[in-house]
């Protein structure tokens, strides 16, 4: 469910994007996947004629409307409102960035970086928001729907195609000399898109990190208490006997969100500084108060609804070989 402070951080993560691409890309004439990937070959092939914004608002309510039945109705709402904000923002900051008559940041490696860096904070903010921005993600909503082809090849695929057709834009010369003077581009477009997937897998895993806490403690009830009532996390009490003692303790079972640990290490510092604890990685934790498994089944093949036919089938055939034997003597 999302809430309004999602959508507030949805709006924020997009307009970055925007930023990153209108003000450090787009004036170099650098292709990146997705929509606007393809409205900026329409920008540069009309010399400016045609938004990137418009083109991308366009091209992504044409593929909405394709994937309604396929992807559902949670999904295109929320995505037709991020579509909506990320493709008015471009359209703003692309006329502002663009009047300027020369790139905000002259070195062309520096800028597609930077502009990558932002697109890929803007998204991973996005993402965790239970936000869309759109693009290529709904092809391969569609595709993963009704193949085994995941989401993220796909993209890759869709997002290699679109860079490598900047190769089409136009150029004054022959065509070896139009080669020449665009594989540099469409190489930032490639380390643009790979920059923007990394950063926003970062942004992303780094949210849904989670810490396993093992306590050891005398004072174990008021821990618990306390990490129940102040962090808000559950605790597991379990039984165990401390063998060179010999004697019974309690065992502390405690999952949270990394960004969560100093609240934990404090209260248990807070009500015993000689507890012994152990601190671990958890690559995922799901459940209640964290994230939910999206494991597609496996579809099962659909049983002989009467195991009965299939048996007289079968004996229907061996007597129909024996007859035939019989008849042939």
């Amino acid at each position: 469910m999302t809430s309004s402070k999602d959508y507030i951080f949805i709006i924020l993560g997009l307009m970055l994007y925007a930023i990153g691409f209108s003000a450090f890309i787009l004036p170099h004439e650098v292709v990146i996947g997705g929509m606007a990937g393809i409205g900026t070959l329409v920008y540069f092939l009309t010399n400016g004629a045609i938004s990137v914004g418009v083109t991308s608002f366009v091209l992504n309510i044409l593929l909405l409307c394709f994937a309604y039945r396929i992807v559902g109705r949670t999904f295109v709402l929320r995505t037709v409102f991020g579509v909506s904000i990320v493709s008015l923002s471009i359209g703003v900051f692309e006329n502002f960035f663009m009047s300027l008559g020369h790139p905000l940041v002259p070195d062309e490696v520096m800028s597609v970086v930077l502009g990558a860096i932002l697109c890929g904070v803007g998204i991973g903010t996005t993402f965790i928001h239970n936000g869309s921005s759109g693009g290529t993600d709904i092809v391969a909503a569609m595709v993963s729907k009704v193949s085994n082809v995941s989401i993220g090849r796909t993209m890759i695929f869709m997002d290699m195609f679109i860079v490598s057709s900047s190769i089409f834009l136009p150029f004054d010369g022959p065509f070896n000399a139009r080669i020449e003077a665009r594989i540099p581009t469409m190489v930032y477009g490639f380390m643009v898109t790979w920059i923007v997937s990394y950063v926003t897998d970062m942004l992303i895993n780094t949210n849904r990190q989670a810490t396993q806490f093992i306590i050891f403690s005398p004072k174990w009830v008021e821990i618990a208490d306390r990490v129940n009532q102040e962090a808000h996390r559950g605790v597991t009490v379990l039984d165990g006997q401390g063998w060179y003692t010999k004697q019974d303790v309690k065992i502390l079972l405690v999952w949270c969100r990394k960004i969560e640990s100093v609240t934990i290490f404090r209260i248990i510092k807070s009500i015993d500084e000689d507890a012994f604890i152990t601190q671990g990685a958890v690559n995922g934790v799901y459940g209640k108060g964290f994230d939910k498994m999206k494991v597609k089944m496996k579809k099962h093949k659909k049983e002989n609804p009467n195991p009965m036919n299939h048996k007289e089938s079968n004996s229907h055939a061996v007597l129909s070989q024996v007859r035939r034997s019989n008849s042939e003597e």
